[in-house]
């Protein structure tokens, strides 16, 4: 592994680890904790800046701050090959072109940038630069459907070169894209690869996971040879340029991992259209107790903070002790804002009480499932204060599950499932639910 190019995500939430398996997640990005995943011995690591969560500015100033710490420690650690991948949303959502344009800016004379937002196992493919999500079958380009009407990341366009085009403000013309087709993919396209100058922006084709091999393949030739690339993409090009094989405990078999013979918590904090459905699927499983957290009280008053965490606590305490797993899960309405500013600062006050909760959880929890992207980020750096976690692998498709340390000081060797929002059947929450709690 150590002759190849080592693979450094940048993930806007925590999900992006979602098709592959055995590297580590940093959680913090100082220059000592970046140099433990420089040195890893797997050549992919991911730094979760949950950038989404942020403003466009504050994505910007966390996306520099670890650029920049991670230019000394790839310095130090005397890498000379490497890959940056900007991983965001297989539905397009995500701070375009803040974020490449730090990155680009910090570490620099990147040849391309490719935007590649395929992601199989969720059912997102590209075809003719179209970027299409399936649904019941149906390929549906991405701009019709609810994804596209995000109040902070919206787009008019599935059509990349045009998606480029709005996003940049007209900087970058979609004439100027360069389109790399199925037929050019699966020809082989490293020619074309050489060429590329002046981190010219190109729009990614994949319509299955041996599209984007032969893709990845390519890049893989040409950057041993010198050129630089910078990715934004979703998760499924990971998978072809770490190329780990199969994981090490299939998915059926996590419950292996269980800590505890007691029941475990299931938090849910996404609200998309996707997860409310797997949330009335999970709620019909049996020996599970619904507790619902009124965020509608908590954007009238931030004072009720407080009040609605004794309140969630005392329940979830109940439930464990009857022997059931509590499902925490945010009121279900789409609630509205006078601005950008206020919804985010919203969602804070939000994930803070939601941390709260997590980290008040009984001791002896067989497990945790987190469902949505920024909530898991959350968990994951807050609710259980890591610096790093090693990834095990999918308990489904494109939902990860790391463990917690052995010398954790609350729940250690503790299963974290990082379920993201718009990922999975109906059912596929009940299905983790099942898996880990041996049904």
């Amino acid at each position: 592994m150590s002759n190849r190019p080592k693979v450094i995500v940048l993930d806007d939430d925590p999900t992006g680890s979602q098709t592959v398996h055995s590297c580590l997640l940093l959680m913090q990005w100082d220059v000592e904790t970046l140099r433990l995943g420089l040195r890893d011995e797997v050549p992919i690591f991911f730094v979760l800046t949950n950038t989404r969560a942020l403003t466009p500015e504050k994505a910007a100033a966390v996306t520099q701050e670890v650029c920049h710490n991670l230019k000394i420690a790839i310095e130090a650690e005397g890498i000379e090959e490497f890959l940056v991948v900007s991983r965001s949303d297989s539905t397009l959502r995500g701070h375009y072109p803040v974020e490449t344009d730090v990155i680009a800016g910090e570490l620099g004379d990147f040849d391309a940038h490719f935007l590649i937002p395929a992601f199989f196992e969720g059912g997102r493919v590209t075809k003719d630069s179209i970027h299409y999500l399936q649904i019941d079958g149906k390929d549906v380009p991405v701009h019709k459907t609810e994804f596209a009407q995000d109040s902070v990341f919206g787009y008019s366009t599935s059509y990349l070169p045009d998606y480029a085009e709005e996003k940049t403000q007209g900087r970058i013309k979609a004439i100027e894209v360069e389109r790399f087709v199925l037929s050019d993919i699966r020809e082989g396209v490293q020619k074309r690869l050489k060429n590329l100058t002046n981190n010219v922006c190109c729009a990614v084709d994949g319509e299955t996971q041996a599209d984007l091999d032969r893709f990845a393949e390519d890049v893989l030739a040409v950057a041993a040879e010198g050129k630089r690339f910078l990715f934004r993409s979703a998760a499924s090009i990971l998978t072809s340029l770490a190329q780990l094989g199969p994981q090490p405990v299939a998915p059926d078999d996590m419950s292996t991992y269980d800590r505890t013979e007691r029941p475990g918590i299931v938090l849910v904090g996404s609200h998309v259209q996707k997860t409310t459905r797997q949330l009335q699927q999970l709620l019909q499983a049996p020996n599970v107790a619904p507790i619902e957290v009124d965020v509608v009280r908590l954007r009238d008053d931030l004072n009720q903070a407080e009040t609605i965490q004794t309140e969630v606590s005392t329940a979830i305490e109940q439930a464990f002790i009857e022997g059931k797993t509590a499902v925490i899960y945010t009121s279900r309405e789409e609630l509205q804002f006078d601005d950008v500013q206020q919804r985010l600062d919203f969602g804070a006050a939000v994930s803070q009480l939601l941390m709260d909760i997590v980290q008040n959880l009984p001791a002896e929890i067989a497990f945790l499932i987190s469902k949505g992207g920024i909530t898991s980020n959350d968990v994951l750096s807050t609710g259980l204060g890591l610096q790093s976690a090693r990834l095990l692998g999918q308990i489904l498709a494109g939902c990860s599950m790391v463990i917690t340390p052995d010398d954790h000081p609350q729940f250690p060797k503790l299963p974290v499932v990082l379920f993201p929002g718009n990922v999975g059947s109906d059912r596929g929450l009940a299905t983790v639910y099942e898996r880990l709690a041996g049904l």
